[in-house]
């Protein structure tokens, strides 16, 4: 141990990377649970969406662990997990198998950039300001995501104020489509699914308030206890002979290598060519600024990177080893089954309980692998007890926003737009295309033209090519 992650010369041991693997695994272990239930939506089999979760979480660990020897830990993105299930697959139309395709090439694409020099020039090339309004339109996203799926959230809608889509003979299978004029209220408080939910709300929200260790985990466990003392879920759903490592593993060949499937008919129609591009892109950018953001905010005050090499002519080798590690782990998650694989901010937990090399992300390898064994309770788990988890999670993400220089307008009005129509409109790709263009409007109203990168100025030509098709 001491030989291969060098513990002594990190100032560390066994026993404190342990605990730190301990500390960041129970910080992220709801995506266990968080990612199939969002997948499964979309269609894919809920078991099998589990195991490939451990998988794609499992190998971009341990590149982390054996690679890189950083403190850091790997799973399906929250929020990007989100963009697969609610844009690419409900919102524009494409079946999970192309939209699993999408995450592969994010992933192909992302090794190419990482490869190259072109990912240090996108570094240094993207304002610093929309970087951090990314991360927090995100958590706006997950935040509004996490009300509606609580079931706190109602619309009025008026009429003549929406479309019925649809219908045919059965009105109960329509879908309504309302225009900007719905409003939007806070249900009654007088069932027991709302109750439920608002009762798994403070249960989180003070869990992490006190700073408990695992507290997102005890939160959905002592959510789900509520639960079955309301009725809402019953231990009788619990199937251990259908559900369990035997069929997981017969779900997952239903996921396992599907994002080839969805290759082959991902660009058979040409009219969706450059729109399958601009939310590869979007899946990448994303993913690439969850990465960035986490790996040097994270080292700020205990150097596990030296960042003041950020703009200079080349990054920390150990900075450059960990995007390695998390764009291949984004390559092997597509490939097991699941959305984009990224370095997990949670990480920060196990590096404040003293984690500082690839010990801590070995141990949380071995963790999620030990979790497989669990995937029958998955069917207890109520929605209320993941909503909670999408609004703190969203709490997390919103403090982004708070790096955002908000004096300058040309920065703050491209951050504030970016942000709000990640949450708002419903589309983390809209919100990424309103930021980079009021960017570049601010800058030439200015007459601040040179500080708008080439790389900018190419990213706006393609989001106005994909408004213009919208």
């Amino acid at each position: 141990m001491e030989t291969f992650f060098k513990l002594k010369e990190h100032g560390t041991d066994v026993r404190t990377e342990v605990m730190a693997g301990i500390t960041t695994f129970f910080a992220m272990s709801y995506i266990l649970f968080v990612n199939p239930s969002m997948l499964a939506q979309t269609g894919m089999p809920l078991q099998g969406v589990f195991l490939s979760t451990i998988i794609g979480s499992v190998v971009g660990t341990l590149i982390m662990a054996l690679y890189a020897n950083v403190p850091y830990a790997q799973a399906p993105g929250m929020g990007m997990n989100a963009f697969f299930t609610y844009t690419v697959v409900f919102s524009l139309g494409y079946t999970w198998q192309e939209a699993l395709a999408m995450v592969f090439l994010c992933g192909c694409i992302s090794i190419a950039v990482t490869l190259t020099r072109l990912r240090h020039a996108i570094i240094v090339s993207i304002p610093e300001n929309l970087k951090h309004a990314i991360g927090g339109g995100i958590g706006i996203f997950l935040t509004y995501l996490g009300l509606k799926n609580a079931g706190l959230l109602s619309f009025t809608l008026n009429p003549q104020t929406y479309t019925v889509l649809g219908e045919g003979a059965d009105k109960a299978a329509a879908t309504i489509l309302g225009n900007s004029s719905a409003v939007p209220a806070l249900v009654p408080f007088d069932n027991v699914g709302v109750i439920v939910s608002l009762i798994a709300i403070v249960i989180t929200a003070v869990l992490l308030i006190r700073n408990v260790r695992g507290g997102v985990m005890i939160a959905m466990l002592a959510t789900t206890l509520v639960a079955l003392a309301f009725g809402i879920v019953s231990l009788s759903t619990i199937d251990f002979a259908s559900n369990n490592i035997v069929t997981a593993f017969g779900d997952l060949k239903t996921v396992f290598g599907a994002a080839f499937t969805g290759l082959g008919t991902l660009f058979a129609d040409s009219s969706r060519t450059v729109e399958v591009i601009m939310t590869v892109f979007a899946f990448a950018l994303t993913d690439m600024f969850d990465t960035i953001g986490t790996l040097i905010g994270t080292s700020q005050k205990t150097q596990i990177f030296d960042t003041t090499s950020e703009n200079a002519r080349d990054l920390d080798p150990k900075l450059k080893k960990a995007m390695y590690a998390d764009v291949f782990g984004s390559t092997a998650g597509a490939i097991a089954g699941t959305s984009n694989v990224t370095t997990y901010v949670e990480s920060a937990a196990g590096i404040a309980a003293g984690g500082r090399t690839g010990l801590t992300a070995l141990v949380v390898a071995g963790l999620f692998l030990v979790s497989s064994f669990f995937s029958p309770l998955l069917s207890i788990i109520p929605t209320q007890a993941t909503a909670a988890v999408l609004i703190m999670v969203g709490v997390m993400m919103i403090s982004n926003l708070k790096s955002v220089d908000w004096d300058d307008m040309s920065e703050a009005i491209p951050a504030f737009f970016a942000s709000i129509f990640m949450g708002f409109g419903y589309s983390i790709t809209n919100g990424i295309a309103f930021g980079f263009l009021f960017y570049t409007i601010g800058k030439l109203v200015q007459g601040r033209v040179k500080e708008i990168q080439p790389i900018i100025w190419i990213l706006d030509l393609l989001f106005i090519i994909n408004f213009m098709l919208m």
